[in-house]
């Protein structure tokens, strides 16, 4: 099947790591990351969640290990996993070295909870032993006090120099494979401070809102802090941090790559018009029977539901399937070509019959196999619709209309 290959954007050039199986940083793609929350000591549970989170786009997992019964549990957890698995590691030091010890392929560590500069210095000499990389994972909401102190607030001045400091105890014993996260849980703070990290490192930066929150507000959030960043080249890897089941932020993550163009497509896009008075159907209905249909099957396509067959395949046209409704008909289209003219009440099975195929033999021939008449036909709806409704992009039209109601104001 042929699918428009993801933009090129122009994005800020980092060191590349190397986290398990997967490489972040330089050109590699943009990887997604989620967190489990399950427990550790609960290997089974554990891993139950971490192939749901595989099956819906991530490439990353953290998994806490906040005692010695996890990093026990960490052992099978890593063995089983089909992605990579980074221990998240807050107080003590000697379970980040417990945790390399089971097999991790790598570390998250919190500047502001582990704040002596010989254990963080032991922890990378471990990580250089084992060559896995570390995150230098900067939180808004646990800053150094000395910092806090200094800056009032988790500002991004305060956020970034924790980030340096924590850096400069790395480099200090030649360990090199980082990446950092300067999290915050106000979005313009966010966003300001990995613009400001990003001028002073070339390591690659791990994007997210901290403590996010549940639907919409975490998502819409996320989407916010971690889009804007992304589409100025900022970023190499990704978290949504949502209160809510973690499977959500693997697939909010990908589904926001996909969108903004930055990974290939490998699951649905469906867009849809609002919905006017000028629907011939309930765009509403529609769209949520023909994504449900389409979401079933994994149809990695961007789909389009149009109300109307005047502006509906042009609007559309650059969707690679799509249907418009008029006249108790279906107008089917592919890259805004009509295909095929369809009854009203076949149109989700005729888009789900014709997406099939599409993912089967290709964009391309599928056009090539179009109905020589389903273009006379649509166009004869779309004539009919203008002659009954008029046409309301006519630009003559409106103005004689308009020039009508100021004479009769004059005459009254």
């Amino acid at each position: 099947m042929e699918i428009r290959p993801y933009r090129e954007v122009k994005r800020k050039k980092t060191n590349v790591i190397k986290v398990g199986k997967v490489l972040v940083g330089g050109d590699s793609p943009i990887s997604v990351q989620s967190m489990t929350n399950t427990l550790t000591t609960d290997p089974k549970s554990t891993i139950e969640q971490i192939n749901r989170l595989d099956e819906k786009g991530a490439d990353i997992v953290r998994v806490t290990c906040n005692d010695i019964d996890a990093a026990k549990g960490l052992v099978e957890i890593t063995q089983r996993s089909p992605v990579p698995i980074i221990a998240d590691i807050h107080f003590q030091y000697k379970l980040a070295l417990a945790a390399i010890e089971a097999g991790v392929d790598g570390l998250r560590l919190n500047p502001g909870n582990i704040r002596k500069e010989s254990q963080i210095k032991d922890v990378a000499k471990a990580a250089l032993d084992a060559n896995i990389p570390i995150r230098i994972g900067v939180n808004g909401g646990s800053l150094d006090k000395d910092l806090l102190e200094k800056y009032g607030d988790s500002t991004p001045e305060a956020l970034v120099e924790s980030a340096l400091k924590e850096l400069r105890y790395l480099e200090d014993v030649d360990f090199n494979d980082i990446k950092i996260s300067v999290k915050h849980s106000n979005v313009p703070l966010m966003i300001e401070s990995y613009r400001l990290l990003a001028e002073k490192v070339n390591y690659p930066l791990h994007l997210g809102v901290t403590e996010a929150g549940p639907l919409p507000g975490g998502l819409i959030k996320s989407t916010a802090g971690i889009g804007t960043l992304l589409n100025e080249g900022i970023g190499d890897t990704i978290r949504y941090s949502l209160t809510t089941d973690p499977v959500e932020e693997a697939k909010s993550g990908r589904q926001l790559l996909e969108y903004l163009g930055l990974r290939e497509r490998n699951s649905l896009d469906l867009i849809a018009c609002p919905s006017c008075g000028r629907a011939e159907v309930d765009v509403i209905k529609v769209a949520e029977e023909a994504q449900n249909a389409l979401n079933n099957e994994n149809i990695p396509l961007q789909v389009a539901v149009m109300g109307c067959v005047v502006n509906g395949p042009g609007e559309a046209r650059s969707a690679d399937l799509g249907i418009a409704a008029g006249k108790n008909k279906g107008h089917l289209f592919i890259r805004g070509e009509v295909v095929k003219v369809v009854n009203e009440k076949e149109m989700v099975s005729s888009l789900l019959d014709e997406a099939r195929l599409i993912v089967e033999q290709g964009i391309e021939a599928r056009l090539a196999k179009a109905d020589e008449k389903a273009a006379e036909l649509a166009q004869k709806d779309v004539d009919d619709l203008l002659n009954s409704q008029g046409d309301i992009n006519n630009f003559l039209e409106r103005k004689k209309s308009v020039v009508e109601i100021t004479s009769n104001q004059d005459n009254e």
